[in-house]
């Protein structure tokens, strides 16, 4: 009772901090957009623009290009997957990354029974017959918190392990209580995958680099792909590629976690969570493992033909099942720090 009281104290203190956070964000948000609109009706009633912003040639606005975190080397274990049209999208007509990735490579699960499954998702059933036709391993009652014990998963370790638009589906209404339990599940997951991914160097990563203004930036720090909060992004969406040297070296495996970058998901705080969590409560109880955060990066759902993200409660229920208004899809990638177990 005590350690449970001890972890929620801390995650509402984290929570505290987050929304003060946010608090000041949106304040500036709220200026910035202010000053916008009366730089706008001033020049609408004829006075010139109060700085030159078209003088000169305009530059076009680049198309935002796609980041697949993926090889077609790549194992990769799938966890949450709804209707299953994911999966479905990695093998059927997939990103050019990814087309010659052996279906034996891909490890599909949810955690509803099969029947459940078909149940709330009406074209699960054929995705999954599909899934399986092709070779692709599909497993139900797949508890993320306790990967490590899936019978099927054992002995077995994963280059990328995935899980797009996680949450508890518990249906709690008082928002900071909410958050409260994803937080506890996320932690959870991010406990058991640690012990399953693949061992080796950290992942590298080709980014485009802006150039120094000037000679004396020389000793100014380097962006680190760290940021402090969910709302941390660069102005142009930055597109990575995989460094894959002639001889393939195999890299440390990598957790991948999607969300809306929208209140309340940004309240989970999950870099944070994954990088700095609680301390434990009792002294049995090993710490959480520690990971770093390589990048963060749009996740265009268009990219996976067919995909369909669905929410917990399924089709049948109240809707169409569907989420997401406002705000954009992030993807987060971490990897285990140097010195963390992943026995």
């Amino acid at each position: 009772m005590g350690k449970g009281k001890n972890l929620k104290a801390a995650l509402q203190s984290q929570q505290s901090r987050f929304k003060a956070k946010e608090k000041l964000s949106h304040a500036a948000q709220v200026a910035e957009q202010r000053s916008n609109r009366n730089a706008k009706q001033q020049y609408s009633k004829g006075a010139p623009p109060s700085n030159n912003l078209n003088k000169g040639k305009e530059k076009a606005t680049p198309a935002p290009r796609t980041t697949i975190p993926f090889l077609s080397k790549d194992t990769i274990l799938l966890i949450g997957e709804g209707n299953f049209s994911f999966a479905r999208a990695l093998l059927c007509d997939p990103p050019a990354e990814l087309r010659d990735l052996p279906p034996r490579n891909l490890t599909a699960t949810a955690y509803d029974t099969e029947d459940e499954c078909y149940n709330k998702y009406a074209d699960a059933r054929e995705i999954v017959t599909y899934l399986r036709q092709r070779g692709a391993q599909v497993l139900f009652g797949v508890d993320a918190t306790k990967l490590e014990k899936i019978a099927s998963l054992k002995g077995r370790r994963w280059d990328r392990i995935v899980w797009n638009f996680p949450h508890a589906g518990k249906g709690i209404t008082d928002q900071d209580r909410n958050i409260l339990s994803n937080q506890v599940l996320i932690l959870g997951f991010l406990r058991s995958a640690a012990k399953i991914l693949s061992v080796g160097p950290v992942p590298s990563f080709t980014t485009p680099r802006k150039r120094k203004k000037n000679d004396d930036d020389d000793n100014d720090d380097e962006c680190e792909a760290e940021d402090e909060s969910m709302h941390a992004e660069t102005e142009e969406e930055e597109h990575f590629k995989f460094i894959t040297p002639k001889e393939a070296v195999k890299t440390r495996g990598t957790v991948l976690i999607t969300l809306r970058n929208v209140v309340p998901y940004t309240l989970w705080d999950v870099p944070r969570l994954a990088k700095k969590p609680p301390l434990p409560t009792t002294g049995s109880t090993p710490p959480n493992p520690r990971y770093t955060l390589l990048r963060s990066f749009g996740f265009n759902r268009s990219a996976y033909k067919g995909y369909e993200h669905r929410m917990t409660k399924g089709t049948r229920a109240r809707g169409t099942g569907k989420t997401g208004e406002g705000g954009e899809d992030r993807t987060w990638e971490f990897c285990l720090q140097d010195g963390q177990s992943s026995e």
